[in-house]
């Protein structure tokens, strides 16, 4: 099977790896909950593999609608596709793993 020169094939790593923004709404209790939530959770499961952009809407209240954020804490998978979201502060960690098609490959 001969691979195409011009289209080469993504590195392992990248393939791998997760990109997830987290929206909150200040330093509530809830979102600072939420956000060391999804950090514990990244670092035990994807440690070296993840891009995590936290996102205050106080701040950016403009893109809630571009990312159609309806409340908060949000969590959004970009990559690897299929989106996905999680609402809540992110304390289930399984609920967290399967939401996010997250396997611990450890």
């Amino acid at each position: 099977m001969k691979t195409n020169p011009t289209q080469p094939a993504p590195p392992k790593a990248e393939a791998n790896r997760y990109v997830l923004q987290l929206f909150v709404a200040g330093q509530t209790p809830k979102s600072v909950h939420a956000i060391n939530n999804i950090k514990k959770i990244c670092e035990e499961n994807l440690q070296g593999r993840y891009e995590l952009e936290v996102i205050d809407l106080y701040q950016q209240p403009q893109l809630a609608q571009g990312d159609q954020i309806i409340a908060v804490p949000t969590l959004i998978k970009k990559l690897p596709l299929p989106l996905r979201r999680i609402i809540g502060d992110l304390s289930n960690t399984e609920r967290v793993l399967v939401g996010l098609d997250i396997r611990n490959e450890a």
